[in-house]
């Protein structure tokens, strides 16, 4: 039975898709980061500030490349919670 050169399935295009795949998610999980550290002191005692955290780094590299973007949806979603509390900003 033949076997694939190594080198070649490096450069194939499928692998060239999860690596593009995987960058995009983790750009979009650096901005969310940064958008969770613009809160003050008072939403980083919060619990959902704390899940919210745990969602984008734990969580995060934890999963699957196919489950990363339902944990940033998650996390997306515990930081516009954290958005509508009053005093938190």
């Amino acid at each position: 039975m033949p076997h694939r050169p190594i080198a070649s399935l490096a450069n194939s295009p499928q692998r060239r898709r999860v690596r593009e795949r995987y960058d995009e998610l983790e750009v979009r999980r650096a901005k969310m980061l940064a958008r969770l550290h613009l809160f003050g002191e008072a939403a980083q005692r919060h619990p959902v500030y704390k899940h919210a955290e745990t969602l984008l780094n734990v969580t995060f590299r934890k999963e699957k490349v196919a489950q990363r973007a339902a944990v940033l949806k998650s996390a997306a979603w515990l930081i516009s919670l954290l958005e509508q509390f009053p005093g938190i900003l």
